[in-house]
């Protein structure tokens, strides 16, 4: 039988507050742990993160004293979550080497969900967002050989490839063209709306990471490329979370954010090959059983309904992280260049992209392009690239057919 966490019981809220000694874990091995380890620390510590905003959000406009303790109680105890899955990364990794483990997970992440994603309207929403986080990846992988004289081979570890994407500055879009047309939550899987989270949760996390760390380098290119890559993430995350139904209660979004959690904790458990880390999937898997539970019963008694009726009623296939080459190197053929219209994709550069391009540009080069120039100045004329299976699908980015150098 599949594991339903409406059905699973937890650890009771009054037992989940945890001491200092608790909270004050070992981080993980920069150099000796998967990279995939990493991503799934990233990615949950986005989606406690959201689950944080979300319920401090909700009790700015709840007016029943006993739901905002009861929210402010277990919101307590996400944020202890928040402190040891984000400190399960290791102080000795620079910024920047975690800036590429952001974009890696990014891509494999959004290309994973896209793979497995029902409804065609959202798998296209997704598809074309990942070849952006794959240009990302690209531009920050230079910009790392060029500071710190290492490639991010050492941190991908071969397992996503290193080569452009979307070009960056075709990604600066009118915002209107950033709203997408949401899913209908009465019809939609509702493997769909955990899907939708997710990436919400993610992109959001990127783009406070760079918000944050941007004006902290010391190196000029470092500053321009991560403030123009940020502006994309604002971009990304007004993409993902315009798919969500505005429709949806807040109780119900409750729901969908504590069963999104449990859905992640438990598919991340199945496949962790580090077992201090699983053990603290498994611990917060259980401690946010009792949270969806809460958040069940009070969607029964505010909306009347059944929260069955808006998420899965066992577990779907879980969430993996593994390589996607294949996959983005067919979308790297077919849809590299997509933009976007309205709430539709299009391949005409339109009036309003023009306008756009000329205006946040001012006909300059951006600094996406002025870090692989400065690139090849520096290292004899080459861009830094990670490539596994031969040249650039896309002949009209092929610079040099040939892996990272050694």
């Amino acid at each position: 039988m599949s594991f339903n966490p409406l059905t699973e019981k937890g650890i009771p809220l009054d037992r989940q507050i945890r001491n200092w000694r608790e909270l004050d874990v070992e981080p993980i091995d920069p150099d000796d742990a998967d990279p995939y380890t990493k991503c799934r620390i990233i990615t949950m510590n986005a989606i406690e993160v959201e689950s944080v905003f979300f319920c401090h959000h909700l009790n700015r406009f709840c007016t029943d004293r006993a739901i905002r303790e009861q929210l402010a109680h277990s919101r307590y105890i996400e944020q202890q979550q928040q402190k040891v899955v984000n400190w399960l990364l290791p102080g000795t990794q620079s910024v920047l080497e975690t800036t590429i483990s952001y974009e890696q997970q990014a891509v494999d992440l959004t290309a994973w969900l896209a793979r497995n994603e029902p409804d065609p309207y959202l798998k296209q929403s997704y598809d074309f967002g990942v070849l952006e986080d794959f240009d990302h990846l690209y531009r920050y992988a230079n910009l790392y050989e060029i500071i710190e004289h290492r490639q991010a081979e050492k941190i991908v570890d071969g397992l996503t490839e290193v080569m452009p994407g979307r070009p960056t500055k075709w990604e600066h879009r009118h915002p209107v063209d950033n709203v997408r047309d949401p899913y209908d939550k009465d019809s939609v899987d509702p493997r769909s709306k955990l899907h939708t989270l997710t990436l919400v949760a993610a992109e959001q996390q990127v783009m406070n990471l760079y918000m944050n760390v941007g004006p902290l380098a010391m190196e000029p290119i470092a500053r321009r490329l991560y403030q123009e890559i940020a502006l994309i993430e604002e971009e990304h995350v007004t993409h993902y979370e315009s798919l969500m139904d505005p429709r949806e209660s807040w109780w119900e979004r409750l729901v969908l954010h504590e069963y999104n959690e449990c859905y992640l904790y438990y598919s991340f458990m199945q496949q962790e090959p580090d077992p201090k880390v699983r053990a603290i999937w498994e611990l917060h898997l259980n401690m946010e059983l009792e949270h969806l539970r809460l958040a069940a019963d009070l969607m029964r008694r505010l909306d009347g309904r059944d929260p069955e009726e808006i998420v899965p009623r066992g577990i779907p296939e879980t969430v993996v992280f593994e390589p996607n080459k294949a996959y983005l190197r067919e979308l790297l053929n077919t849809q590299i260049d997509l933009t976007t219209l309205g709430a539709g994709y299009v391949r005409e550069a339109h009036e309003r992209f023009q306008r756009m391009q000329e205006t946040i540009h001012g006909g300059q080069e951006p600094p996406s392009e002025q870090v692989i120039e400065e690139h090849r100045v520096r290292f004899g004329g080459h861009d830094y690239r990670l490539q596994t299976e031969g040249e650039h699908p896309d002949p009209r980015l092929q610079q040099r057919p040939v892996t990272a150098r050694a």
